[in-house]
C-alpha cells in the first residue's frame, strides 16, 4: 500500500484524477500483450517530462518499485508490475512535437501510437519504417524500449536504427538527454542505444528524436505456395543471393495455414508447408515490378507450386489478409497463446520449424509457427488454456525447449519481444555469464535503488529473490 502523504504528493504533481488506486484501475495495469497478471498498487499518469521526473523524485526518495508502461502490447511481460509499486503511464505524453523535413527527423513524446506517427508524416512525403505487429496500438517510447522490429526489418532494420536521441528521465529524476538530429555523433559513450531495448530498467523514455526517409512512391506484392518448407527457405536466400532485399518476406506454416482457414475462410492450400508473403517497394515504378516479378520466377524456380503478384492494390489487400489474419485466427483456436520470437541464422529456419513441430508432438499442444523468414526471426505461438494445469505445464517444457534450439541452431532468445520476465531465466545460456555481469553494473550505477522494474532483463534484480512469474 501506497502512503496517504505520499499519495497526496503525487496527485499535486499530476493531477488527482490522474493518480488511480481503484480495485478496477489497478486491474487494468495488471497485464500486458501475454497472459501474465499481477496487480500495481497505485497507477501514475504523468503528462509532461518535468512531471515524470517529479514522480520520479518521489518514487527515489521513498524506494517505490515503477513500472514504465505504455500500452502494454509487449509479449515478454516486460511492462506486468509483478512486484507491485507504481504503474507509470506515458500515454498522456502523446504529441508530436517537430517534424523536420530537412533533416529528415520527427521528435514525438513516447506515448505518441506508431501507426499515428507513420500516418502523420507520410502526409508530408516521408516514412517511418518500423512495423511491430501492434503499429496502430504500441507507442514509439514502448517500441524504443523494446526494440521492437516487425516485417518490414529486412529491408528497413528495427527501431533502433531509427532512434537518434531520446529524452530519459533517470531513477533518481534527474532528465538525461542524448544524441539529436545529426547524423554523425560519436561524442562519448552512445547512451541512446543503451536505452534502447532496456525495457524501462535503466529510465524512463520520455522523447525520441527519429530517423525518417523518404516515402516509398511502389509497392508490389507476391504470396508463393511452397509444399516444401525447406523449399521456402532456400527461395529466401536465392532471393537475397541475387541482391534483391525485399521489404518483406514473411513465413506461414502448415498449422498456421490451418489456423488461418479454419477461422477465415481464405481459401488457402491445407497441402503445403508453407507460404511465404513477399513484398517489395521503391520510388520507380518499372523497378518495383521488375523486382516482384524477378522474385516470383525465383519462388517458381525453387519449388512454389503457386505464386500470385498483385497488379493493383485490391489484389495487395487481399494477399496480406491471410497474414494479417494470425493473430485472430489463434485466439478462436485456444484462449491463450505465449508468443515467443527466436531468432535464427537464415539457413537454420528448416531445422528450428522441425525441431519446434517435434516439440509440439513432444509435449501435445499445438504451436503455430510463423515469422520474419528474411532475417530469420521465427514467431512460434504455443496455445493452451491457462485454467488448465497440465497444459501449463507443457507450456513451460514446450518453451524451454524452444529457446534450447534456438542456442543450439546458433541464433537467440529474442529477436524483437525482448526479455521481460518470462525470458529471464535462459538469459545467462544465452549471453554468459560476463555479459550478465556488465549488465547488471550499468544496472546497479543508473538505479542503485533497483525501482525501476525490477526483475526484467537483468537477472538477480527481483525484489524478496523472487526471480520468476508464477505462470
Amino acid at each position: 500500500m501506497i502512503d496517504q502523504r505520499i499519495l497526496k504528493e503525487l496527485r499535486g504533481i499530476v493531477g488527482k484524477q490522474h493518480v488511480l488506486t481503484a480495485p478496477e484501475d489497478l486491474v487494468a495495469y495488471s497485464y500486458d500483450g501475454t497472459f501474465a497478471e499481477h496487480r500495481p498498487d497505485i497507477v501514475v499518469r504523468p503528462d509532461s517530462t518535468e512531471q515524470v521526473s517529479k514522480v520520479m523524485k518521489v518514487a527515489s526518495r521513498e524506494a517505490i518499485t515503477v513500472v514504465p508502461r505504455g500500452m502494454a502490447s509487449g509479449l515478454a511481460a516486460a511492462s506486468v508490475p509483478i512486484h507491485g509499486g507504481m504503474a507509470l503511464d506515458t500515454c498522456r505524453m502523446n504529441r508530436i512535437l517537430e517534424i523536420d523535413e530537412v533533416n529528415f527527423a520527427v521528435t514525438a513524446e513516447a506515448g505518441v501510437i506508431t501507426q499515428t506517427l507513420a500516418d502523420t508524416v507520410t502526409k508530408k512525403g516521408l516514412f517511418y519504417p518500423p512495423d511491430p505487429s501492434s503499429i496502430k496500438q504500441s507507442t514509439l517510447g514502448g517500441n524504443a524500449a523494446c526494440n521492437a522490429g516487425g516485417p518490414r526489418c529486412l529491408k528497413y532494420g528495427v527501431t533502433s536504427d531509427y532512434v537518434r536521441g531520446m529524452t530519459v528521465v533517470l531513477a533518481d529524476g534527474r532528465v538525461l538527454k542524448t544524441g539529436g538530429k545529426a547524423i554523425k555523433n560519436v561524442t562519448g559513450y552512445n547512451l541512446t542505444q543503451l536505452f534502447v531495448g532496456s525495457e524501462g530498467t535503466l529510465g524512463v523514455i520520455t522523447e525520441l528524436i527519429l530517423k525518417l526517409l523518404p516515402l516509398p512512391k511502389v509497392a508490389r506484392t507476391a504470396k508463393a505456395v511452397f509444399p516444401k518448407l525447406a523449399d521456402a527457405s532456400r527461395c529466401v536466400n536465392a532471393i537475397l543471393a541475387v541482391g534483391i532485399t525485399p521489404a518483406t518476406i514473411e513465413l506461414m506454416d502448415e498449422t498456421t495455414i490451418a489456423t488461418i482457414e479454419e477461422a477465415m475462410h481464405l481459401s488457402l492450400p491445407l497441402d503445403v508447408e508453407a507460404i511465404l508473403i513477399i513484398e517489395s517497394d521503391g520510388m520507380d515504378e518499372e523497378a518495383v515490378v521488375q523486382e516482384i516479378e524477378t522474385i516470383a520466377d525465383i519462388c517458381r524456380k525453387t519449388g512454389a507450386r503457386d505464386v500470385d503478384v498483385a497488379r493493383n492494390e485490391k489484389e495487395r489487400t487481399a494477399l496480406w489478409a491471410a497474414r494479417r489474419a494470425i493473430s485472430p485466427s489463434l485466439a478462436r483456436r485456444a484462449p491463450n497463446k505465449l508468443g515467443e520470437d527466436i531468432s535464427v541464422p537464415r539457413s537454420a529456419i528448416p531445422q528450428a520449424v522441425a525441431a519446434i513441430k517435434e516439440i509440439s508432438r513432444k509435449h501435445d499442444i499445438p504451436i503455430a509457427i510463423f515469422g520474419h523468414a528474411g532475417d530469420g526471426n521465427l514467431h512460434p505461438n504455443i496455445l493452451f488454456d491457462k485454467r488448465d494445469p497440465v497444459q501449463m505445464e507443457k507450456v513451460k517444457r514446450a518453451a524451454s525447449d524452444i529457446f534450447g534450439v534456438a542456442l543450439r541452431l546458433g541464433g537467440t532468445l529474442s529477436g524483437e519481444h525482448g526479455v521481460g520476465s518470462f525470458k529471464l531465466p535462459f538469459l545467462e545460456t544465452d549471453v554468459g555469464p560476463i555479459f550478465v555481469d556488465v549488465m547488471t553494473n550499468i544496472k546497479k550505477a543508473l538505479d542503485p535503488k533497483n525501482i525501476l522494474n525490477p526483475g526484467k532483463v537483468v537477472p538477480g534484480t527481483a525484489p524478496g529473490s523472487k526471480e520468476l512469474l508464477d505462470w
